[in-house]
Order: structure tokens, then C-alpha cells, then sequence
């Protein structure tokens, strides 16, 4: 999932930097990247116990 967040913020900047770039489908990219970082952020937390408790 960390690859492809990756992936998803180069293709989203090269998409800006070349002009090859409509908003509907770097919006869908920056969607989609916000859930891989949601998910991954969840997993990571259940992997790591929770030191209050």
C-alpha cells in the first residue's frame, strides 16, 4: 500500500508538471491516495500496541 501511495503522489505531480493534468482525474488520484494513507495509518495502528492501556 506504501508503494503505491507513492506512486499515486508522482503520477499526481508529473500529471501537473506536463499539463497532462484534468482536474476530475487528479482529484480521483488525490482521493484514492487519501484513502491508501487512511488505511495504511489504521493497520499501523493496530499493529502497535496502545501504551496507555
Amino acid at each position: 500500500m506504501k508503494v503505491e501511495h507513492r506512486d499515486l503522489d508522482e503520477v499526481i505531480a508529473y500529471m501537473i508538471e506536463t499539463g497532462h493534468a484534468d482536474f476530475m482525474r487528479i482529484q480521483r488520484l488525490k482521493k484514492r491516495k487519501l484513502k491508501l494513507k487512511d488505511m495504511i495509518e489504521r493497520l499501523e495502528s493496530e499493529l502497535i500496541p496502545d501504551l496507555d492501556a
